[in-house]
């Protein structure tokens, strides 16, 4: 099954646990159920444990800024809304809006093998913008309280520009450790190109 967002030039499709998308009015909404999550621990445990969670995710081309307004309705420690990005299965990135521990949290996590985490600045409410970029091998993180101005939150890469040029992004949703939480996605945007300054707040 795929879903077609007026607002995206490709089409998504799910992955993982089902996550419940719906898409109206210009909002998309996913559910993360129970104990679902993303996140290969970097503290020593298998590679073979590796948790997930529901993702809606495509394939755009070239470069690329894909932005929405993520909204979460927090019932427990970790849940969060999240824009994804998937170059293998031990090879993603997340940008999320996380209840971490009992606050709301921007924060990422990069997967090379092992996922890190690293929490960025707390938000009032339980709405945040984020912007995910791509140029050639690299990615780019942006947070905004009101869709102007943005705050740069990182830059990496997840392998070589054949890799990451086949890279698939989207939308995911986790309640690592409590009964599950819904999750909007609106003000969906995609530009064509890279941004022109990632630290300038453009």
């Amino acid at each position: 099954m795929s879903l077609e967002l007026a607002e995206l030039p490709f089409p998504l499709r799910p992955y993982g646990p089902d996550g419940h998308w719906s898409y109206a009015d210009g909002v998309l909404t996913g559910v993360a159920g129970p104990r679902q999550d993303r996140f290969v621990p970097p503290t020593g445990e298998s590679l073979e444990s590796v948790s997930d969670a529901p993702r809606l995710l495509g394939a755009p081309e070239g470069d690329f800024q894909l932005i929405a307004r993520v909204s979460v309705g927090f019932r427990g420690a970790f849940d969060a809304g999240v824009l994804y990005v998937h170059v293998g299965e031990r090879a993603w990135a997340k940008l999320c809006l996380e209840y971490s521990p009992d606050l709301p949290t921007v924060c990422t996590v990069v997967t090379r093998g092992h996922s890190d985490d690293c929490n960025s600045f707390t938000v009032a409410g339980d709405s945040v913008w984020f912007r995910v970029s791509r140029s050639g091998r690299a990615f780019a993180f942006h947070a905004s309280l009101d869709g102007e101005h943005w705050t740069f939150v990182r830059l990496f890469t997840l392998g070589d520009e054949r890799e990451t040029g086949a890279a698939l992004v989207g939308f995911l949703a986790q309640a690592p450790t409590g009964e599950g939480c819904t999750v909007t996605y609106d003000h969906l945007e995609f530009r064509p190109h890279w941004p022109g300054d990632l630290r300038d707040g453009s």
